[in-house]
């Protein structure tokens, strides 16, 4: 081996012992500062720590993301297919705030929906002997709070027969109120929700509508029963944080 290469490793072997040795310096004064912090901290020994860590709960925000078209949109239009092209609507609209970032945990929140059916086989303007009927024959909203503390409550119930809910002269039978007609179906302007717990940051009402289906237009006795359910969440915000 040259006298040039010898020296070449010499000096590579004592580049390395040094950098190793500021390595084992660093470490030592990073172990100092963690004393000097435990000390403040008026910890002698951290292996002797308390292990416990207290999580405090968090506080329901907007940030919190309780995903909901309502409280996005201010209103919401729901389908559900209950036949080969006839459907069955649900539009639900805030009343009271209509800004649904006022939707707080301690105020009043006032909103109203409404109920139709339509037959995608006929035209809109076409006679009711034409198209399929469809009546509703009770109505019901339920309720489910989301809460920081994991806690589920039902804040909001409605019940009701549709044919107690729109003026004496709308279509009815003994299977309940016609929403396909040019009366229109259900109509409730305005119901509110009261008050939740502090800690609500969503709640997601469940609707559930009885319903008689006609098989075929004009066709007395092809009726069928069935339950129809939809579902609208809706973010609620700390009580106070509306502006």
């Amino acid at each position: 081996m040259s006298l040039r290469n010898s020296s070449r490793r010499k000096v590579r072997v004592a580049a390395f012992v040094a950098s190793f040795a500021l390595a084992g310096l660093s470490l030592t004064g990073c172990a100092q500062l963690v004393d000097t912090f435990n000390s403040v901290q008026g910890i002698s020994n951290p292996a002797s720590a308390p292990t416990s860590v207290v999580t405090p709960q968090p506080q329901p925000s907007a940030s919190m993301d309780f995903a909901s078209q309502f409280t996005y949109d201010g209103s919401v239009s729901l389908t559900t297919e209950v036949a080969d092209g006839l459907e069955v609507t649900l539009d639900m609209w805030a009343v009271d705030s209509r800004r649904t970032q006022e939707w707080t945990t301690d105020r009043e929140k006032t909103f109203g929906f409404a109920v139709n059916a339509y037959d995608q086989r006929t035209d809109e303007k076409a006679v009711l002997t034409q198209k399929r009927r469809v009546y509703i024959s009770s109505i019901s909203i339920t309720s489910q709070t989301a809460q920081t503390s994991g806690q589920v409550q039902s804040p909001f119930q409605f019940s009701a027969d549709p044919r107690t809910l729109v003026p004496a002269d709308t279509n009815r039978s003994d299977r309940g109120l016609l929403l396909n007609s040019f009366q229109g179906g259900l109509h409730v302007p305005e119901t509110t929700i009261h008050q939740m717990p502090n800690d609500t940051y969503g709640v997601t009402l469940e609707f559930a509508m009885n319903i008689w289906v006609e098989g075929g237009a004009n066709d007395e006795n092809s009726f069928s029963q069935q339950t129809v359910y939809q579902y609208v969440p809706i973010a609620i915000y700390p009580a106070g944080s509306a502006g």
